[in-house]
């Protein structure tokens, strides 16, 4: 198996007050994902991110990129690497176009003379086109993000690192950073993607971590979050029928089965759905219905952090 693209070991940052923001984690974000990475404030997301990237140093611990060392190797890979970290700062004097054009010439590893062309292209991917002869200062807060985009798509990445990247958006925009986010994974692009919108994270990731008073409570690729055992079945059948799907459930090896109303539930374990369905219908059982819920996403933050779903990074 090929090394991951982001892997810490006993990652900590203490604070000189005494505060410890991170706490000893051990990231794992396989080449190609999409890693979603979820926390409510305060609990260290921004500093792993700074630390990853070389922009805070670590009190302990270790973080490689693309399998080199930071920030020791950070000269090396840090050009594959494209980042947006806490908002986009720009020069607010200069358009939007004009301040890509001065970082892009500051990155010594870029091609002057393809310079036009990438930043044509990255204001495309982002919608920013039309607005790329305006002031920055005169930006809005989303198109702002929307250049800080930009500017972490100039060249082509093998890791990007977005922190919050649909701050600031409206739907449209939250949409069309989502539809990117798929489009450069697609291409092979790793992505570590930080926000508070647990919705937009669960349509995106394909590997979930969740960070929690500067732990990292939980780690995983999303199909495993899904196939918990707390996945319930939800039967659906006349009133008459309810009393005769119970014995056949039990008797294919769901627990705590119970009937509400004209619903029959029960833990699913590892029993395939397709196999209960066909012995209730073989029972005679009058099928209306047949669901498998399984633990949300905005389940398990909550019971991993206690903290609500609408929560910043």
């Amino acid at each position: 198996m090929s090394a991951p693209a982001i892997r810490t070991e006993g990652l900590t940052k203490r604070f000189r007050s005494g505060q410890v923001a991170v706490d000893g984690i051990d990231l794992a974000v396989p080449q190609g994902a999409v890693y979603g990475f979820l926390g409510p404030n305060g609990s260290g997301k921004t500093t792993t991110i700074r630390m990853l990237l070389g922009l805070a140093r670590p009190t302990s611990g270790t973080a490689w990129l693309l399998g080199e060392r930071m920030p020791d190797e950070g000269a090396s890979v840090l050009p594959r690497v494209g980042a947006l970290v806490e908002g986009p700062a720009f020069h607010p004097y200069l358009s939007g176009r004009a301040n890509l054009v001065r970082l892009d010439a500051c990155d010594i590893t870029a091609d002057p003379a393809t310079s036009k062309a990438r930043i044509d292209t990255a204001l495309e991917r982002v919608g920013l086109s039309a607005a790329a002869g305006k002031l920055f200062r005169q930006y809005s807060l989303g198109m702002k993000q929307r250049l800080g985009l930009a500017l972490a798509l100039l060249r082509p990445r093998d890791l990007l690192v977005l922190d919050e990247p649909t701050n600031g958006l409206d739907p449209q925009g939250t949409r069309e950073v989502r539809h990117l986010i798929r489009e450069l994974s697609d291409d092979g692009t790793t992505i570590l993607v930080s926000s508070h919108l647990l919705s937009e994270i669960d349509q995106v990731c394909t590997h979930i971590g969740i960070m929690g008073e500067g732990k990292l409570l939980a780690q995983a690729e999303r199909s495993e979050l899904e196939s918990d055992d707390d996945a319930r079945l939800v039967v659906r059948t006349t009133e008459a029928h309810a009393t005769l799907a119970v014995p056949v459930l039990e008797a294919l090896g769901l627990t705590d089965v119970k009937i509400d109303d004209l619903e029959v539930h029960g833990h699913l374990g590892a029993i395939p759905p397709e196999r209960i369905s066909a012995a209730l219908v073989n029972a005679g059982v009058d099928l209306v219905g047949l669901d498998v819920r399984r633990r949300s996403l905005e389940q398990l933050f909550v019971e991993l952090t206690g903290e609500g779903f609408d929560v910043a990074r």
